[in-house]
């Protein structure tokens, strides 16, 4: 195998998502347990989202080789680096490295990846353009990242990492409407659905809008019920008053470099789980 090759098949990994992917669950383990796990269940953890979210982006270049030809051909993959057989092959090896490090863990971690591994199939092959289902499915991985935190530590049912991973879900749901309305022109063109395109750009961002509002009103639901102790107030009132000050920016026709906004909303949700996780280890 030339180096050329190793090089292409190395760049269809896209190695900052899958890493996101693996820490969000250490996150989630740590969220959970409300100490550090194991290494052995790091580790674990770690690799089996590695690989899934991996896998997702070596299948997505291969069922998007049309649309890279015109608008990435220095891609892996169009560019003639690597082939179809190639990419293909990666992708299963991966998926089966990942599949085999949840099943080591637990048959319910096991089912849980082969359902995001599946979820991330779909999406590629049917869904992506189809708009709000495909945004939908999208979020639902994200937020699985800490849900399966738990799940790897033994605490498939914590309250703390599902509620993180509902906030990742929603946080990632309207960031990628948000994203959609940005990008409407290029989509139309490869016959995207998204709701930007078929209800209108402006309408889009008020949707997003409306689930950034969704995302503040459940960030702060434990402290309604009274079921978490004010202090955790601090992390999350730090992320709304983010999410509130870049969406009304996201909003305004007016504002320059509108992406933007959507990194601060995703930085102040990192900086939000960081917070908690520091107070939470403290306590």
């Amino acid at each position: 195998m030339t180096v050329t090759r190793i090089s292409g098949l190395l760049r269809l990994f896209r190695f900052e998502l899958p890493l996101t992917a693996g820490i969000c669950v250490i996150l989630g383990q740590i969220l959970a347990l409300g100490a550090v796990p194991r290494w052995d269940e790091m580790v674990l953890g770690f690799l089996s989202f590695f690989c899934i979210s991996a896998t997702a982006l070596i299948l997505n270049d291969y069922f998007d080789i049309e649309i890279d030809r015109i608008n990435a051909p220095d891609r892996p993959f169009p560019s003639g680096r690597v082939t179809g057989r190639d990419v293909l092959i990666l992708s299963f090896v991966v998926a089966l490295l990942g599949l085999a490090a949840s099943a080591v863990i637990s048959l319910v971690a096991f089912l849980t990846t082969l359902l995001v591994w599946c979820v991330g199939i779909l999406y590629n092959w049917r869904f992506k353009r189809s708009g709000l289902v495909g945004n939908l499915m999208v979020a639902f991985s994200v937020g699985m990242t800490f849900v399966f935190g738990g799940i790897s530590v033994g605490q498939p049912t914590n309250v703390a990492a599902w509620w993180f991973g509902a906030i990742a879900f929603l946080m990632d749901l309207a960031e990628e409407i948000a994203a959609d309305a940005m990008d409407a022109e290029g989509d139309r063109i490869i016959g995207s659905r998204s709701l930007a395109i078929v209800h209108g750009r402006q309408r889009a961002l008020r949707i997003s809008a409306g689930v950034f509002g969704v995302l503040i009103t459940v960030s702060l639901l434990p402290f309604a019920l009274g079921s978490m102790a004010p202090v955790y107030l601090i992390p999350l009132l730090t992320m709304d008053a983010v999410v509130l000050y870049a969406t009304a920016r996201l909003l305004n026709p007016s504002t320059r470099n509108p992406r933007s906004q959507i990194r601060y909303i995703y930085l102040s949700g990192l900086v939000a789980v960081l917070m908690f996780i520091g107070i939470r280890l403290l306590m």
